[in-house]
């Protein structure tokens, strides 16, 4: 069992930053790929970032440049950092992991870029 929890949304003023975490329970963590999705209302959820077991990472085209994913193995922590931030990206993000042919969802963080 993977339980996923994001924190460290919230309002921020467009070009601003910000980051957003979150902590993984469990013993698998290190073993496992990441993501962060976002859904934003009204439009189709997106996948923002993936950083694999092994530290590669990759970013969805909108993001990219932007945003940089990282993770803290012995925090169990994986983390957004968000800059040059845009009213486009504000959604509800989410943690994501695919593990023991289950997928693993946090409850999301919202995150609102306006001024």
């Amino acid at each position: 069992q993977v339980q996923l929890v994001e924190s460290g949304g919230g309002l921020v003023q467009p070009g601003g930053s910000l980051r957003v975490s979150c902590a993984a329970s469990g013993s698998i963590f290190s073993r496992t790929d990441m993501d962060w999705y976002r859904q934003a209302p009204g439009k189709q959820g997106e996948l923002v970032a993936t950083i694999t077991s092994g530290g590669s990472t990759n970013y969805g085209g909108s993001v990219k440049g932007r945003f940089t994913i990282s993770r803290d193995n012995g925090k169990n922590t994986v983390y957004l950092q968000m800059n040059s931030l845009k009213p486009e990206d504000t959604a509800v993000y989410y943690c994501h992991t695919f593990y023991g042919s289950r997928q693993y969802w946090g409850q999301g963080t919202q995150v609102t870029v306006s001024s």
